[in-house]
């Protein structure tokens, strides 16, 4: 984790700190970094520094934070700027974590209109990643952006919307912070609403028929398929106007017993198929009711790595089929299931989204255990189907890869040379996925 040593008025020291991501897959220890409580002392920092990478909440796998020059963090950079409630706009300061959004947006009457099943990250790095939800008339959180301030290279700070600069905007929207520095994000949001969720068990086989109806008769929907057993944990989400749940149950159980089953197939892993087999026995089907940031997240103690893919919807089905059949016969010990969702299109260079509605196929391996030997084996699988990586999920594809993949990655190349031609935003893993040397 990142810790602080001995601070200087603006939060930032020389001694060197380790820093690890939130599965521990990740580490750096940087000459210094900065935690600035100010835009002008953010500019500062970014100005006199050599190297700088940004860290929100390390909920990303891929070594998109480490260096040796300056990390920065931008915890002291959070909370609500404005809001108008005409247009249910609201302004926060990058660092904000979503897991605040809710209460501080439901305070004024609104919601974000759709969230992820994690609630840890940093407003600024769910943008800068492409994070998204599930729900195939939603896009990616970033899609909801309507203006940014980027800190850029000099410590100049730029105002940026897609009715000012479209080029600057939508290669700033998704960036991996390879542009410089988000300080705070405009969202166009909705007005404060409830959710029903419901989750049960079903054969997979019996979801996969019937697909098309499970994404349009529910505003949120999504599945965790046990490859094993061929059972899917289904859950969905519709606004509703019933009275919230005093008591959300459930949670602990659940973690308590992925947990176990993850320590299990770790030490025994022919007992990886039974168990996946014997889990349908203990998920039964629940309900509940809450205002929206409540219902989204799902509870995330037991820790893991992940790789995830974005296929073009109409190819989720088999492509989904095909990773579970994969995923049996590889031969690899864990419990965690497959996810599978859908997002809808947007405008943005780097999104995966960009140019039409996707399906995400997320694979997981417990953190304890060598998520390699599975992501080989599923990986082949979800690129041969035309998807394209999670930039904040691990992955192998190559800066070939991503050319072909990402038909906007050259301009938005183009504008990360004219923002910072010194590289002072780069480390080795983004050189090396841009095709750029290192200098």
């Amino acid at each position: 984790m990142l810790t602080t040593a001995q601070t200087g008025s603006n939060g930032t020291t020389s001694a060197a700190s380790p820093w690890k991501n939130w599965s521990g897959s990740q580490t750096a220890t940087p000459a210094r970094w900065a935690t600035p409580a100010t835009e002008a002392e953010l500019a500062d920092t970014v100005q006199k520094a050599d190297q700088v990478r940004v860290v929100g909440a390390g909920h990303s796998f891929t070594p998109l934070v480490p260096t040796t020059g300056c990390i920065v963090s931008l915890d002291r950079l959070t909370g609500l700027v404005d809001h108008h409630r005409d247009t249910h706009r609201a302004t926060l300061w990058a660092g904000t974590r979503l897991f605040d959004c809710g209460p501080l947006l439901h305070a004024v009457g609104q919601a974000l209109p759709n969230m992820g099943d994690i609630d840890r990250q940093s407003v600024g790095g769910v943008l800068s990643t492409a994070t998204h939800g599930t729900g195939a008339t939603f896009p990616c959180i970033a899609a909801g952006a309507v203006e940014l301030r980027l800190v850029t290279a000099t410590g100049k700070v730029l105002s940026v919307s897609a009715e000012r600069d479209s080029e600057m905007f939508h290669a700033a929207a998704v960036s991996l912070g390879a542009l410089g520095v988000i300080s705070q994000v405009s969202l166009q949001n909705v007005p404060s609403f409830r959710l029903r969720e419901r989750v049960e068990m079903l054969p997979l086989d019996t979801v996969l028929a019937d697909l098309d109806h499970w994404k349009r008769e529910h505003r949120n929907f999504e599945l965790w398929v046990f490859p094993h057993s061929r059972q899917a944990l289904i859950k969905t989400l519709d606004i509703t106007d019933d009275a919230v749940d005093s008591q959300i149950k459930g949670a602990d159980a659940a973690d308590g017993l992925l947990r176990l089953c993850s320590e299990l197939t770790r030490a025994l892993p022919g007992l990886t198929a039974p168990l996946q087999k014997l889990a349908a026995r203990f998920i039964k089907p629940t309900l509940r009711v809450g205002e929206s940031w409540r219902i989204f997240p799902s509870e995330r103690g037991v820790r893991f790595n992940e790789m995830e893919y974005h296929v073009p919807d109409d190819a989720g089905a088999e492509a989904l089929d095909e990773a579970c059949r994969v995923s049996v016969s590889s031969g690899t010990a864990g419990f965690f299931p497959i996810e599978f969702r859908f997002v809808a299109g947007d405008t943005h260079w780097l999104s995966p989204f960009e140019g039409g509605n996707r399906a995400s196929i997320a694979v997981h391996q417990y953190y304890k255990q060598d998520y390699r030997p599975l992501f080989a084996a599923v990986e082949p699988v979800l690129r041969r189907r035309g998807g394209r990586p999670h930039w904040g999920k691990l992955h192998t594809a190559t800066h070939r890869d991503l050319l072909a993949m990402y038909p906007n990655l050259g301009r938005f190349l183009r504008v990360r040379a004219q923002l910072d031609p010194g590289g002072k935003f780069l480390n080795p893993y983004l050189r090396s996925i841009f095709g750029l040397t290192d200098t």
